[in-house]
């Protein structure tokens, strides 16, 4: 491709909502263009990178006999609500009615279009097991897209589906897509780490996320750097450091608190830590009212606490609360509390004397002795893993780090089968449901994720078995290096080498700054002084190494750079 008859609209200055280095950098390098909130155009740069992580998708996931198909976007709400998402999803299901006045969904997933599929067409146990899987535009109405393509309402999945006749085929097809899915990120030259996850609303009975490491993540992580214990925070368990909290009341008594309601207030207003307190969280489970306690310097993990209780848990709305027990929700505590179940936290366990609401507006009690005065059903693990928290292997202490999905792989089970009746015939003659996984990878984020790691603060550097083009014939414009630059040119293409030459009437320092913008891996300057010596300028833009070839020697070397390059990237 030649420059001049290329559609790349770089800029010199970033959006204004730019947050996120991958934001900037991909617009200010032409790769992407927003259309609305959450919803972007792939320009022609970032299309080609988009085609070259699908296709090592595509190699990847045939390697392990997944086999390609396409399902419909836009998708009947009956098989929704024939699993329960068409109500679990809420409002981030787009959903619309066709001219009939029938419910329709463009699916955000496709795990009840599959269960669909199979239960028409998978009869037997011969027909199993199978791997299909597609490369789609899903929609989710995300309520603050931001980030580029981090959060958005629109993006292209990767998502592939597991269909076994029992778990321990399960657990072979889902050992098969995490070995492929390590395989599709180091080939597309990706830092990354495998954590424990939350199944959330896919459900199941295991799952782990691909991440990686990014101050524009959405998610944290619990990592150990001493054994490698990596969790996110949804899931993450520890230990608590330090043992028991020494009281600073160990009078029970009850102090006037006017209008000091947060544990950061209360703190304050006491002359304490937060760890003193206990925090009383009222939740309802249909129409029923649970309290969980938790230390004061810990937050509620609303994943572990669904994980618990079940899906339709929700926090009890303030003027619920002082409905029904007459206080505000600051003031509440354990002590006295008409309820029939309260559950805590392990983290009360450290607490001899702690201070706590006293049901009364305004007041609180302190010294209270907890684990005798309040009686607490059940102990359980209802906290987020906060940094300096214990490893629950090798008790090192762990570290918070901030982290972006790039992929996530899930042991379904039986809940999809089972909901939709996609069921197969076994060799003993009996109807069984198939046993289903689900993976998914966002082929956006890779796209996104490299360019979070990758870059400087002139642009892009993408690694080259993504970038839109390998090499980059930079053009110092005279009639001899014209025609030095148009032989190279050839050469490469004849060599099948991804190739873009810069043969713009502009002036080098306008070229080498789209150059370091757009982030092409390989440089290729032809310039008049060292042509007139017979040679050009290598330069890599990763580490901005140079060196000087003899121009009858340039178009073989590059080719087999390119070809190093590209093994280096695939292995790590």
């Amino acid at each position: 491709m030649k420059w001049s008859k290329a559609f790349i609209p770089t800029l010199k200055e970033a959006p204004k909502d730019a947050e996120a280095r991958s934001h900037i950098f991909l617009v200010k390098a032409g790769y992407i263009r927003q259309h609305q909130s959450g919803v972007y155009n792939f320009l022609p740069l970032g299309w080609r990178s988009m085609l070259k992580i699908m296709q090592i998708i595509r190699e990847e996931m045939n390697a392990i006999g997944a086999q390609e198909l396409l399902l419909p976007a836009l998708t009947s709400a009956e098989l929704w609500k024939q699993s329960g998402r068409w109500i679990d999803f809420g409002s981030e299901m787009l959903r619309l009615k066709d001219r009939k006045g029938k419910d329709q969904a463009l699916a955000p997933t496709h795990e009840e279009i599959i269960a669909d599929l199979a239960r028409n067409e998978i009869r037997s146990y011969r027909d199993l097991p199978q791997i299909w899987y597609q490369i789609q535009t899903k929609f989710r109405d995300e309520p603050r897209p931001r980030f580029g393509l981090l959060r958005v309402r629109e993006f292209i999945m990767k998502d592939s589906y597991s269909l076994d006749r029992d778990f321990k085929g399960l657990d072979v097809s889902y050992e098969l897509h995490r070995k492929a899915y390590q395989n599709i990120f180091t080939r597309c030259g990706l830092k990354f780490t495998i954590v424990q996850a939350s199944s959330g609303l896919m459900g199941g009975s295991q799952s782990e996320e691909f991440m990686v490491l990014s101050d524009a993540g959405e998610d944290s992580l619990a990592i150990c750097e001493k054994c490698g214990y990596s969790a996110n925070t949804e899931v993450a368990t520890a230990r608590i450091p330090g043992g028991k909290v020494k009281p600073k009341y160990t009078k029970k008594e009850k102090v006037h608190t006017p209008g000091v309601k947060t544990v950061e207030e209360v703190s304050k207003f006491l002359g304490v830590t937060p760890e003193h307190l206990v925090k009383s969280l009222l939740f309802k489970v249909d129409d029923k009212f649970i309290a969980i306690l938790i230390r004061g310097d810990y937050e509620i993990n609303e994943a572990k606490i669904m994980q618990k209780f079940g899906a339709n848990i929700h926090l009890a709305p303030s003027d619920e609360v002082k409905e029904r027990f007459g206080v505000s929700v600051g003031f509440l505590g354990p002590v006295g509390l008409d309820i029939d179940e309260i559950y805590a936290d392990e983290s009360v366990k450290t607490l001899e004397r702690a201070i706590v609401g006293a049901n009364e507006d305004d007041y609180h009690l302190v010294g209270v002795d907890i684990l005798n005065e309040v009686k607490i059903k059940e102990f359980g693990d209802f906290r987020v893993v906060k940094d300096g928290d214990l490893c629950p292997r090798c008790g090192n202490p762990l570290k918070i780090k901030t982290a972006l999905e790039i992929g996530h792989i899930f042991k379904l089970g039986l809940k999809y089968s089972e909901a939709l009746h996609a069921y197969f015939m076994d060799k003993d003659g009996k109807e069984r449901p198939i046993v289903m996984g689900s993976y998914g990878i966002g082929v956006g984020r890779i796209l996104a994720a490299a360019a979070e790691l990758y870059g400087d603060e002139n642009g892009l550097s993408l690694p080259i078995n993504i970038a839109p083009y390998e090499v980059e014939i930079i053009e110092l414009n005279s009639p001899r290096t014209h025609e030095v630059a148009e032989s190279i040119y050839k050469g490469l293409m004849e060599s099948k080498i991804d190739v873009i030459w810069d043969d713009r009437d502009a002036s080098p320092g306008f070229k080498f700054k789209d150059a370091d913008l757009v982030g092409i891996p390989i440089r290729i300057i032809v310039g008049d002084r060292k042509v007139k010596n017979g040679l050009v300028e290598l330069q890599i833009r990763k580490d901005g190494s140079r060196e000087d070839l003899r121009i009858e020697d340039s178009i073989s070397y590059v080719a087999d750079l390119v070809r190093r390059m590209k093994k280096e990237n695939a292995t790590g």
